[in-house]
């Protein structure tokens, strides 16, 4: 009988330590919970994120796209078996709300707020799955 196998952990990484693996749950938890955050708060028109969007030059109904966008995005990253799609789902979303902070010319914080936490979400994944980063490493075949 064939059992079947994770791709990720398939180049023979074998599974996270305890520690480390919650240690990765925690840590996509944490993203996850202020991506919802965000979200939710676009889609529900809060006056105080509809006024900061108003500054970067966006409406209402742009920023409650934006807000469903963002919580699709965090939902595929949620789910465990989707995880890496959504990873690389919010680092295009995360690039672009970076671009408009350049755009803007924010502070340098508020720039790289975004490129912060794409990587915190990257983080998250890699401690779950300890054979991604072999997996999309650059190879020299």
């Amino acid at each position: 009988m064939a059992t079947a196998m994770n791709p990720l952990t398939a180049t023979g990484a074998g599974a996270p330590r305890r520690g480390t693996l919650w240690a990765g749950r925690i840590l996509s938890g944490l993203v996850v919970a202020f991506l919802l955050f965000d979200g939710i708060t676009k889609v529900l028109r809060v006056p105080a994120v509809l006024k900061a969007a108003a500054q970067l030059g966006f409406t209402a109904p742009q920023m409650v796209g934006i807000g469903m966008l963002l919580l699709v995005c965090t939902a595929i990253y949620a789910i465990p078996r989707t995880t890496v799609l959504g990873a690389v789902l919010l680092t295009g979303y995360l690039g672009g709300a970076t671009c408009i902070q350049v755009h803007a010319g924010n502070p340098l914080f508020e720039t790289l707020f975004p490129v912060f936490f794409g990587a915190l979400a990257w983080w998250g994944v890699y401690l779950r799955e300890p054979g991604l980063l072999r997996r999309i490493a650059l190879r020299r075949e």
